[in-house]
């Protein structure tokens, strides 16, 4: 008899709940207006807390953006963000003068290491209809070895990432858009000094869609491995026969390979998994080191330095309304996603 692979199911909460080597998950979803000349809401933003609007109202919030949603320059130390743009768009600017434009299912994959500032703005270029938009972003640590590394950043295009395509018995049909692991196929490379880099680490971030009735099996992982599902649209799915509603985390037993059954209603659901780092982890906002000294010594470089200073005119930087898709790194090499 198959032993059944979910160990725990939780209430998602804002942010999501994480493990080792993932520390930190947020699923963003906004209802934008109509853009402005600004790109920002059309909207009148009176009676918002702007510089701190975490509360939904009329459908989005600014975050930490005054006039364009979104976060302005804020440094990291320590570990790695992986930005999954399902809909809308995010303007990126760094400190060492790195800038892009990604977004409707490009990833961004940034390594802090030792240090830097980003800005992520939110523009709203839709200035006749309203502007959806959707996100997650992802922690992933970085090992001791790894955590002063030169901060790099890697673009994973949507028209590039591997999607994997599958049909059941009964004709239902589910695929899993690969940002980094393997199925039959390897997903996209990771950034060098990345803990998924090394596949031994067995390291996943996988966005896996169901067909309304579909059934898939996600294979088993060998060797000590974290597994995280999390069930953010649709309305039940049931694993060996538990029933399990919308917007739940479910822990997974790695070693047992899971087959989803949906419901009524068309899913959607992230899968992460990884090794374990087995470091320990101490977090201070933006940093994330092995200790408290290291911390303390995060904030004064910071301080000292800026690492590196902030190259742009404004801290909530965002690039012509005219732009597409691009991607221009500090080396000088440039993406141009519209050509």
């Amino acid at each position: 008899m198959k032993t059944n692979p979910v160990i725990s199911v939780n209430n998602l909460g804002f942010p999501w709940e994480t493990q080792d080597p993932f520390l930190f998950c947020v699923h963003h979803e906004d209802f934008y207006p109509k853009g402005n000349d600004d790109l920002g809401p059309l909207d009148d933003l009176k009676g918002r807390n702007l510089g701190s609007d975490f509360t939904i109202k009329d459908g989005y919030r600014m975050y930490h953006g005054q006039k364009v949603p979104g976060f302005p320059a804020h440094p990291h130390r320590g570990f790695e963000t992986v930005t999954i743009v399902r809909k809308g768009l995010v303007d990126h600017a760094d400190s060492t003068g790195a800038s892009g434009r990604f977004g409707n299912g490009d990833v961004q994959w940034m390594t802090a290491g030792k240090g830097v500032q980003h800005s992520e703005m939110f523009p709203l270029l839709n200035k006749k209809d309203e502007n959806p938009f959707e996100l997650f972003q992802i922690w992933i640590n970085l090992p001791k070895a790894n955590k002063f590394v030169e901060p790099h950043f890697k673009m994973l295009w949507n028209e590039d990432l591997k999607i994997e395509k599958f049909e059941d018995a009964k004709g239902g049909k589910s695929e899993i858009s690969i940002v980094t692991g393997k199925i039959s196929e390897s997903g996209p490379t990771p950034p060098p000094d990345s803990w998924a880099a090394d596949l031994k680490n067995n390291v996943a971030i996988w966005n896996i869609k169901m067909d309304a009735n579909a059934e898939i099996t996600l294979p088993n992982a060998e060797g000590v491995i974290n597994r995280n599902l999390y069930f953010f649209k649709g309305e039940q799915i049931s694993i060996e026969d538990q029933n399990i509603e919308v917007y739940k985390g479910i822990e997974l037993n790695a070693g047992i390979s899971t087959t989803i059954k949906n419901g009524n209603k068309p899913a959607h659901l992230l899968l992460l998994q990884g090794k374990p780092i087995g470091e320990p982890v101490v977090k201070y906002g933006p940093f994330v080191m092995n200790t408290d000294e290291e911390v303390q010594q995060a904030m004064n470089d910071f301080q000292n330095t800026q690492f590196g200073g902030w190259p742009w005119p404004k801290r909530d930087q965002v690039h012509d309304e005219l732009k597409g898709r691009f991607a221009k790194h500090s080396d000088g090499r440039l993406e141009d996603k519209n050509k």
